[in-house]
């Protein structure tokens, strides 16, 4: 990505009183980002080059919905500026925390129930699209609505096999067969939550970032932390001590770590194939 200069004819535009500086910082592989210092304090700057506002609607949704119950940077404001979509939020310094206290804010998270399974909205304009229509059942969200969206995107990649192809057939009778007997309530889940996405301010305290949203069954994120490491026990902990985790849960993990190990073989290829059919594997072993 060609980094785009933020130059003065911005300055009018962001409304963030006297600008005194604009620095590149890192903020992921598809958004230009910045770091704003003004007179009114400091800002970060997202900006998608060549699109419009509506690009951070999903995520400004996100942020607003982990605020009402837990904390994320706050939203500023969005906006198009030049052909240029951009995002405008609160400028956290990182800090150190108490893995533990990371655990109680997720679960406070997970703790906002809805009545249905789902969003207000599809994302279709992602590399791993997702479809969030609301739902009574949370067995036939999680296979028609995230699993076979997945399923199609690897074979049309050609990522796909007889093998792969019978292992997920049993992993969802198996997800039907169980959840007719045990339902879920939905909960806001982060949708994204690995350790790049959590984190600690500079007073300590716990914060989220870069959500994917949705209403769904709260292992799903549960999974995730677990897939690439970088959350403690005291996390678990922490998490179990505001919303005791379900009986069974550590079994059920990698039904929905097949979903994220899906989403990288869509991504990044065969680098990932091994250690889908591994959880496949370890899935139907229930």
């Amino acid at each position: 990505m060609v980094e785009m200069l933020i130059d003065k004819d911005w300055y009018q535009e962001l409304k963030l009183g006297n600008v005194k500086n604009i620095a590149s910082v890192s903020g992921g592989d598809i958004n230009e980002a910045f770091k704003v210092e003004t007179d009114q304090g400091d800002y970060f700057l997202k900006v998608q080059p060549n699109n419009d506002a509506s690009f951070f609607d999903h995520e400004v949704e996100g942020l607003n919905l982990i605020n009402s119950v837990a904390t994320a940077p706050k939203v500023i404001r969005s906006g198009t500026f030049n052909g240029n979509g951009y995002l405008i939020l609160e400028y956290k310094e990182f800090g150190n925390g108490s893995q533990y206290d990371l655990g109680k804010l997720v679960a406070k998270l997970h703790s906002k129930h809805n009545d249905k399974f789902g969003l207000d909205h599809n994302i279709l304009n992602a590399k791993n699209p997702k479809i969030n229509d609301w739902s009574d059942d949370w067995a036939d969200f999680y296979v028609h609505q995230r699993l076979e969206v997945l399923e199609k995107e690897v074979q049309k990649k050609g990522y796909w096999n007889d093998y792969r192809n019978n292992l997920l057939e049993q992993l969802k009778t198996l997800i039907f067969e169980y959840y007719r007997d045990h339902p879920v309530e939905p909960s806001l889940l982060h949708g994204d939550l690995w350790n790049g996405n959590a984190g600690f301010t500079s007073d300590h305290q716990p914060i989220l970032f870069d959500p994917d949203v949705f209403f769904g069954n709260r292992e799903m994120d549960i999974a995730m932390t677990l897939l690439f490491g970088g959350f403690s026990q005291e996390f678990y902990q922490g998490y179990d001590s505001v919303y005791p985790f379900a009986d069974g849960w550590k079994k059920r993990v990698p039904w929905y770590q097949t979903y994220y190990l899906l989403a990288h073989v869509n991504l990044f290829g065969e680098t990932y194939g091994s250690s889908l059919e591994n959880s496949l594997e370890q899935s139907i072993d229930f």
